[in-house]
């Protein structure tokens, strides 16, 4: 678990990490160098859970790379599918990662919604829909390594 208070949000206990892989975590299929080690680091703090489509047809080898096993999204109403995913986890106890358009719902359900720049763009909705903007995936999940930087940014 990682905790932390923010001034004028209040306290939070956030035990789920849910990120979006492709776009995310993963450009063309392959992950971003440095996201296995970063992910590793926050396995002990947090549950960690993977959500994608898998456009690229490479999840298995992600699951495999980072020791997890990805929830697949079905096609059509994904942006649902996720927000859902996250409200049956708790909502308050949950940290979103994502870029996509499809990522927007969890991001806003989410106790934190963090929204990663990304190579494949940054959808609007996304970007508007979270918390906290980060300049790339391991900047975001580095944040949560180091929570006094969200309390710094997000403080009233």
């Amino acid at each position: 678990m990682i905790k932390f208070s923010i001034p004028g949000l209040g306290d939070y206990r956030l035990e789920h990490l849910v990120m979006d892989v492709n776009g995310t975590l993963a450009v063309d299929g392959k992950l971003v160098s440095g996201v296995p080690e970063r992910v590793a680091s926050l396995r002990d703090r947090l549950a960690i859970h993977l959500l994608t489509a898998d456009t690229h047809g490479s999840q298995a080898t992600i699951d495999q790379e980072l020791g997890l096993v990805a929830t697949r999204i079905t096609p059509g109403g994904e942006s649902s599918q996720k927000s859902d995913f996250v409200r049956k986890l708790g909502s308050e106890q949950v940290v979103a990662i994502g870029q996509g358009a499809n990522d927007a719902g969890m991001l806003q359900v989410a106790r934190l919604g963090i929204c990663v720049i990304s190579i494949e763009g940054v959808a609007k909705e996304t970007l508007f829909a979270s918390d906290l903007i980060a300049p790339t995936i391991l900047d975001a999940l580095e944040l949560l390594e180091r929570p006094r930087r969200i309390v710094a940014s997000l403080r009233r």
